[in-house]
Order: structure tokens, then sequence, then C-alpha cells
């Protein structure tokens, strides 16, 4: 029982972080990239065919097939993050007339891009594994 609870439990969380990965693909402040690593995690232990489902992705797969085995980014995968960031979040603090939301987004992008570049980045030989 308790372990059925569990996989339920974990399985909820992977749908609910692939929502939350969706949303971020349209909304600037939102990442989706952790999202969906959550969500693959979630899925590793609670439903194999959902796991399945996300590592075959054709978007996401490559890039959670990566992180599973190697912990690393592709190359490309950290350059499209940075422009993206770049893009809407420089629309975003051109919009905000606020200047303390300016200043927590602009914060919130400093974090968005330490972070992606602190994560390894996949040899080219390992991008091309799978």
């Amino acid at each position: 029982m308790r372990k059925t609870l569990k996989k339920s439990i974990y399985l909820s969380l992977g749908i609910f972080f692939v929502l939350l990965g969706l949303l971020g693909v349209f909304l600037p402040l939102l990442p989706t990239t952790p999202f969906i690593i959550l969500a693959t995690f979630f899925f590793s232990q609670s439903s194999e065919t959902c796991h399945r489902w996300l590592l075959n992705n054709r978007v996401f797969g490559p890039v959670l097939y990566n992180w599973e085995k190697n912990r690393c980014i592709p190359l490309f995968a950290k350059k499209l993050s940075f422009t993206m960031i770049f893009f809407f979040g420089s629309f975003s603090l051109y919009t905000i007339p606020l200047i303390w939301v300016k200043i927590l987004t602009a914060a919130l992008i400093g974090y968005a891009c330490y972070f992606i570049y602190s994560i390894d980045t996949c040899a080219a030989e390992e991008s091309q594994e799978k």
C-alpha cells in the first residue's frame, strides 16, 4: 500500500513538472529544463512508460539522456538557454514598470544564467549518444 501511494505521488509530481515545463516554454521567467529534469526523476521512480516517453521525446530526449547519464548539458542547449533568457528577460525588464520588480527580475535572470553556466557542458561525442 505504501509503495503504491509513493508511486502515485511521484507520478502526479512528474505530470505536474511536465506541465510547469511546458508553461516555461511560453513564460519568460519560468524555466523549462529544471522542471523537465524533475519530471524525468519522478517518472523514473514511478512509471517506466512515462520515463521512456520523456527520454524518447524528440525535443527533450537527448538532453535528458545526457543529464541522466553524464550530468551535463549539450553546448547547443546552453547557447539556446542563454539566448532565450537574454531576449525574453530583456523584454520583461523593458516592460515591467515597478523598479523593485525589475530588480527581482534581473536577479532571477542572473541566477538562471549562473545555474546554466555552472552545469558541465557535454563533450561532442556524449551529445551524439543514444
